[in-house]
C-alpha cells in the first residue's frame, strides 16, 4: 500500500529539505565544540536550497499528501517569504548574540525549525496541518524568547508567551474539533464544499469563533494582544524581529487559508466580528503606542495596530483584500526587520539604548543608520514612496470595495495617530542634542542586511508591480 508518491515528496520538498538540514545542524552542534558558525552555515545552505525548491515548484497548483498540503503558487510564495525572513534574522543574530555573549548553535537550529512550522502553516490545506505548523513554530518561539537565561526580563517574556500561547492553542484545537464534528472533515476544500449548509449549525459557527480566537492571539489582535509588549521587550531583539515578521506572516497566511478557502467570510456574523477586531486593534494599538518610551514596546504596539490593518483584508473577504494582506506582509517584514536590525546594532550589552532619549543626536554619530531608521519609520506610517503606503492603499481599497468604508476611514484616522510616535524617533535623531559622543561599533554584515531592507521598501514602494503581478496569479 502506497501512502505517498514522488509527487507528494516534490510538493513538500522545501519543508523536507529544511528539515534535513536542521537535523544535520543538530548533529554538527552535538559533535563539534564551538561549532556555532558551522551550524549557521548549515542552516543557511538549507534555506538557500529550500528557496530553490520553492521556486521550482511555484508553477504547480496542486495538493500533496491527500490534500493536506498545498503545492506551488500561494504555498511557494509564502515559503519563499518565510525563508527570506529567516535568512535575514540569522544574519542579524550573529553579531548580536556575540555582543550579548550568548552565541550558541542551538539558537540557529531553533530559528530554522520555527521556519519549518511557518512553511507548514503557509502550505496548509487542512486544519490539522495548520495546527502542527503552529505548534512547531510556537514551541521554538517560547524557547527563543527566553534564550537569555541570565536575564530576568527574557525569562519573564518566555513564561508569559508560553502560558498565554498554550491557552490560545486550546481554543484553536477545540474550534477544529467542533468543525470536524459538524462537517466530518478538517480539510479546508471539503469544508468549503459544505458552505452554506454547515453554517446552519450553531456549533459550526462557534467552531470558527474559537479558531478566530486562536488566530487572534497569534496575529496579536485586540483583545488577544496582552502578551505582545512584554514579550517583545523582554525577548532578544533578533528574536523579536523574527516574531514580529515571520510569526505574524505565518499566522496571517493560515488566517487567509482558513477564512477564505471555506468561504466562511461570506457569513455576516464572522465578517462583523473580524471587522470589530480590526477596528479595536487599530485604535488600541495606536493609542497605547503614543505613550511608550521604549522603542521595542513602541514597535510592539505598532505590531498590534498593523495586525488591525491586515485584518481589514480578511474582513473584506475579497481577492483584493487577500492580495493587500500579502503585499503588506512583504513590506512589513522588510520594514520591521530593518527597524529591529538597527535597534539590535545600537543596543548595548546591558540592554540599554532602547529609549527615545538614547537616540538623541544619532544622526550626527551614525548618519547612515539614522537615515535608514527614518525610512523604516516613514514606511510604517504609510508615507509614499515607501512600500507601507502601497500596502495600506490596497487594504483600504479592499474595505471600500466590500462596503466597509467606515473601516477604511478608521484606518486612515488611526494612521494619523501613529505619525506622532513614528516620527518622534526621527525628531530625536535629527533635532535633539545629546552629551553622549560615543559612536557604537556596527557589524558590517548586519549593516548590509539593513541596507537590503531599505532598498526593498523603496523598490516595492516605487514598483509595487514587482510583487502585485505575482500575487494576481496566486489569488
Amino acid at each position: 500500500m502506497e501512502f505517498f508518491s514522488l509527487t507528494d515528496l516534490l510538493g513538500a520538498s522545501p519543508i523536507l529539505t529544511l528539515s534535513v538540514f536542521s537535523l544535520l545542524a543538530i548533529i554538527v552542534n552535538s559533535i563539534f565544540k564551538n561549532s556555532q558558525k558551522i551550524v549557521l552555515a548549515v542552516c543557511m545552505v538549507g534555506i538557500f536550497i529550500s528557496i530553490l525548491f520553492a521556486v521550482y515548484i511555484f508553477p504547480l497548483n496542486q495538493t500533496a499528501f491527500s490534500d493536506m498540503l498545498l503545492v506551488g503558487g500561494y504555498a511557494s510564495f509564502y515559503s519563499i517569504l518565510f525563508l527570506v525572513i529567516t535568512l535575514f534574522s540569522l544574519v542579524l543574530a550573529l553579531p548580536y548574540l556575540e555582543k550579548e555573549q550568548s552565541h550558541l548553535g542551538e539558537y540557529y537550529i531553533l530559528v530554522t525549525f520555527s521556519a519549518i512550522g511557518m512553511m507548514m502553516m503557509g502550505s496548509a490545506g487542512d486544519l490539522i496541518t495548520i495546527f502542527l505548523g503552529l505548534e512547531i513554530m510556537s514551541v521554538c518561539f517560547y524557547v527563543l524568547a527566553g534564550f537569555f537565561r541570565s536575564k530576568l526580563s527574557s525569562n519573564e517574556s518566555a513564561l508569559k508567551y508560553f502560558l498565554l500561547g498554550a491557552f490560545a492553542t486550546g481554543f484553536l484545537l477545540y474550534g477544529i474539533a467542533l468543525i470536524y464534528g459538524t462537517t466530518g472533515t478538517t480539510n479546508l476544500l471539503r469544508i468549503a464544499a459544505q458552505y452554506p449548509q454547515a453554517f446552519g449549525d450553531p456549533l459550526h459557527v462557534i467552531g470558527w469563533g474559537l479558531i478566530l480566537i486562536g488566530f487572534g492571539f497569534k496575529v496579536a489582535a485586540v483583545p488577544f494582544h496582552m502578551w505582545v509588549p512584554d514579550v517583545y521587550e523582554g525577548a532578544p531583539t533578533s528574536v523579536t524581529a523574527l516574531m514580529s515578521t515571520g510569526g505574524k506572516a505565518a499566522a496571517f497566511s493560515s488566517f487567509i487559508l482558513a477564512f477564505s478557502i471555506p468561504m466562511s467570510m461570506h457569513d455576516p456574523k464572522l465578517t462583523a466580528l473580524i471587522a470589530g477586531l480590526a477596528a479595536a486593534s487599530m485604535l488600541i494599538g495606536n493609542w497605547f503606542g503614543l505613550a511608550q518610551k521604549n522603542l521595542k514596546r513602541m514597535l510592539a504596539y505598532s505590531s498590534i495596530a498593523h495586525a488591525g490593518y491586515m485584518l481589514i483584508g480578511i474582513a473584506s473577504g475579497s481577492p483584493l483584500g487577500q492580495q493587500g494582506i500579502t503585499f503588506y506582509l512583504v513590506s512589513y517584514a522588510l520594514t520591521n526587520l530593518g527597524a529591529f536590525g538597527v535597534i539590535s546594532m545600537l543596543e548595548s550589552e546591558t540592554g540599554g539604548n532602547l529609549s527615545y532619549e538614547d537616540y538623541a543626536g544619532l544622526a550626527r554619530r551614525k548618519p547612515a543608520l539614522s537615515a535608514m531608521l527614518s525610512m523604516f519609520m516613514f514606511s510604517l506610517t504609510g508615507v509614499p514612496p515607501f512600500a507601507g503606503f502601497v500596502g495600506k492603499y490596497y487594504l483600504f481599497a479592499s474595505a471600500v470595495q466590500s462596503h466597509l468604508t467606515w473601516l477604511a476611514i478608521l484606518g486612515v484616522m488611526t494612521s494619523l495617530f501613529s505619525t506622532y510616535y513614528y516620527l518622534r524617533v526621527v525628531v530625536y535623531m535629527y533635532f535633539r542634542e545629546t552629551a553622549d559622543a560615543s559612536v557604537p561599533v556596527v557589524s558590517k554584515i548586519s549593516f548590509a542586511s539593513v541596507v537590503l531592507s531599505a532598498i526593498g521598501i523603496i523598490l516595492l514602494g516605487v514598483f509595487p508591480s514587482l510583487v502585485l503581478n505575482l500575487m494576481k496569479s496566486i489569488f
